[in-house]
């Protein structure tokens, strides 16, 4: 077995993570000796319980990896280890990211700008109309909707990106080349077109139950929040709220009806300190600044989630302030503006807490 292989034979493994992953190959050199090993030489790694032992040494004759290879090309789905530099930046960061992800589509630039739409997959019509609608606002500003292609409310979320000509991701619970459910098929293929189908799971593993909490840390991880549309007191939309918590991600609710039961785990959410959310204005705003600038699409550079609402003269200014203070006067000569103009644009910019005055006629970008 050569070295890809036997790397991806460990990493299907369930419960190896990558610290696990690189402990086992620092102790036995390489991912090839760490499968030949026998349980009781495999429990001398801390972190590696009996049953963990047993699993790991049973692994190659549980998947056969030539042919899950040959599958995955066949069917133009790429294999991500978690190591490589297109692997999703904000997922590699949570503490226990996939080792590797099966990716059917292209991770895109625009992706670090991504939010994920959960809840109910029996939603009302209240719900998914409402998980559109923010799906599409969200996508024609720029973000990267993600969500887990179940019925409901993470349909309708794929929907309204598409439909607004944005990106999706959809994280799935089972195998890329196997759809849950069935009839999410050609809605697959468009979320594959335009943007990408992401698992951790074997190409034909099916949609355990089990598997599903586990699959909701990746919806998280790979976002900057979480809006929660629609859910009951124990629905599996408010997992991926803790898991967005547990991570740093913010966290946001849409209120419903006070009588509905679609809508109890959406207000215990606000009670205990979500963001309650209107509009797609409201996302923009309560997100903070971005651990590196993102380049959109457009060719503009982007600091803060809350420049994608600006309109064309504000943004105009903004990109004549710099990260050092700046003076008023030089902004003007820059934009080409009217002193005025200027002025009144600067305190809308700082309202939206995207500029700083620093005293006098300076002021700084945040």
């Amino acid at each position: 077995m050569d070295m890809l292989a036997a790397a991806l034979q460990l990493a299907l493994v369930p419960g190896v993570g990558p610290r696990l992953w690189r402990a086992l190959v620092a102790q036995f050199g390489s991912p090839q000796e760490v499968l030949a090993a026998s349980p009781a030489a495999l429990r001398q790694v801390p972190g590696v319980g009996p049953r963990l032992a047993e699993t790991i040494a049973a692994a190659q004759q549980k998947i056969n990896v030539q042919a899950e290879l040959a599958l995955a090309a066949q069917h133009g789905i790429r294999l991500l280890f978690w190591e490589d530099p297109a692997y999703p930046r904000l997922l590699r960061e949570i503490s226990d990211p996939p080792v590797v992800l099966y990716v059917r589509g292209e991770f895109a630039e625009q992706d670090k700008l991504a939010m994920a739409i959960v809840g109910s997959r029996h939603a009302t019509s209240y719900g998914l109309a409402q998980a559109e609608a923010l799906a599409a606002s969200l996508a024609r500003a720029g973000l990267t909707i993600v969500s887990g292609l179940a019925r409901g409310i993470d349909q309708r979320a794929h929907s309204g990106a598409l439909a607004a000509g944005g990106r999706t991701l959809a994280v799935l619970g089972s195998g890329l080349l196997n759809i849950y459910p069935a009839e999410h098929r050609r809605l697959a293929d468009e979320v594959a077109q335009h943007g990408a189908l992401v698992s951790e799971l074997a190409l034909h593993a099916e949609p355990l139950a089990s598997m599903f909490p586990r699959r909701n840390r990746l919806l998280s991880g790979l976002c900057l929040g979480v809006i929660v549309v629609e859910a009951a007191d124990r629905s599996g939309a408010l997992i991926t709220a803790r898991h967005a918590l547990e991570q740093g991600r913010e966290v946001f609710a849409v209120p419903g009806r006070i009588d509905s039961r679609m809508s109890r785990g959406c207000h215990q959410l606000i009670r205990d300190g979500a963001v309650l959310i209107r509009s797609a204005d409201d996302v923009l705003e309560a997100l903070g600044p971005l651990v590196e600038p993102v380049a959109t699409s457009a060719g503009s550079t982007l600091r803060h989630p809350a420049e994608l609402a600006l309109n064309e003269l504000e943004r105009r200014v903004l990109d004549c302030i710099e990260s050092e203070p700046t003076l008023v006067d030089q902004i003007v000569a820059a934009s080409g503006l009217e002193a005025s103009q200027v002025l009144a644009t600067l305190s809308v910019l700082e309202m939206r807490k995207l500029i700083s005055r620093c005293g006098g006629q300076f002021v700084t970008r945040r």
